[in-house]
């Protein structure tokens, strides 16, 4: 595979950010970094997690530290995750093998959208043959097509995807005003390849004073009786992303949900949501330790990786950051922004007296440590 040069200057997340705006065509950049209508959800995430102090130990004996985690029965070299973000040739024409690429070789977990823009075989050829990867999950929405929805599980699990993430907080896309002021409009060769062949549920037709969303829409819209039938067709671990209220958790837990992800999906659907720094100690709560849960949303920095984990997070996912890398220099920027994650959750470690990330929860200041 190609790879693309590194642009000089790059030491954070936030100078691929700047790079990757200059980079991408106006319309591509409100779609990728744009969020749901104020977009005070989309900057709330990252606020959140810098607006926690942390209070470091010191003196500590440190050799011997690691990153590791273990997951749904298994140890993986750190707690990162690349999330599943659709069309990703949109920001460089390797798209998403590019990413799975960057995403194995540093040993990061990675989540594939179901909306991705290269087959799921491919990703998965590329992800699984590098011996210290991380976990390979594999997105999905619920469509009303059941027997495509079968076919496609079974694709994912002959691929070798370890588990399925059914994301449950977008039965609608959300109100996109930056995207929809820039004109943005998908290329037609950038189609979601793995949905090829679905069949869309015929439009019903309305009466006077219903409403297209609620009367034809929503009347395909997934509810809890389909997670029981989505583990039927399956042998994976089924985790639920999206989960945000305490009572939905507990829900998700009783329906045989293998793990949750607190995730307010980027700030891309319902803006005003709380900031997911806010709702994950929550759903932590509720769950009592009965179910791993994972959080996205405005992770930037090794230290919001440790303060994730120190709240009791088992992992984090990371979305619109990769898709900066990828935009600046394919595989190559998208292993760096990982790198620079991993470098920055091990300088925070060290300068907090973790040796392991079993120590987190000892490093935030309201502990009382």
């Amino acid at each position: 595979m190609r790879q693309t040069a590194l642009p000089a200057g790059l030491v954070s997340l936030a100078d691929h950010e700047h790079h990757a705006h200059r980079a991408l065509a106006p319309a591509v950049w409100a779609y990728v970094s744009g969020g749901a209508a104020d977009e005070i959800t989309l900057r709330a995430n990252a606020q959140a997690w810098q607006a926690i102090d942390l209070l470091p130990r010191v003196m500590r004996r440190l050799a011997g530290g690691h990153t590791r985690v273990k997951l749904l029965g298994r140890e993986w070299p750190h707690p990162i995750f690349v999330a599943p973000m659709a069309y990703q040739r949109l920001a460089h024409p390797h798209g998403e093998q590019a990413t799975a690429l960057a995403a194995a070789s540093l040993g990061a977990g990675l989540v594939l959208s179901t909306q991705a823009s290269t087959l799921l075989e491919n990703v998965a050829c590329t992800f699984l043959p590098e011996p210290d990867r991380g976990p390979l999950w594999f997105q999905l929405y619920l469509l009303p097509d059941r027997g495509f929805m079968k076919t496609l599980v079974q694709r994912a699990e002959a691929a070798g995807f370890e588990a399925l993430v059914l994301t449950v907080d977008a039965p609608v896309q959300g109100a996109r005003d930056r995207e929809r002021r820039a004109g943005f409009r998908r290329p037609a060769d950038i189609t979601a390849v793995n949905l090829a062949g679905r069949v869309a549920p015929a439009a019903r037709t309305l009466k006077h004073g219903q409403s297209k969303l609620f009367d034809d829409l929503m009347t395909h819209a997934p509810t809890w009786d389909d997670i029981a039938w989505l583990r039927s067709i399956t042998s994976l671990p089924v985790l639920l992303k999206g989960v945000v209220h305490p009572d939905d958790a507990r829900q998700a837990l009783v329906c045989g949900a293998a793990g949750l992800i607190v995730s307010n999906h980027g700030g891309r659907t319902l803006d005003t949501m709380p900031a997911t720094a806010a709702l994950l100690p929550r759903v932590l709560q509720a769950v009592a330790g009965d179910a791993p849960v994972l959080v996205d949303g405005g992770i930037r920095r090794g230290t919001d990786v440790l303060k994730a984990m120190a709240l009791g997070a088992a992992a984090v996912l990371v979305g619109r950051p990769v898709l900066h890398g990828l935009a600046n220099a394919g595989a190559t920027g998208v292993a760096h922004v990982l790198r620079l994650l991993r470098d920055e959750l091990e300088i925070a470690m060290a300068l907090t007296g973790c040796v392991t990330l079993a120590d987190a929860p000892g490093v935030l200041a309201s502990s009382g440590d």
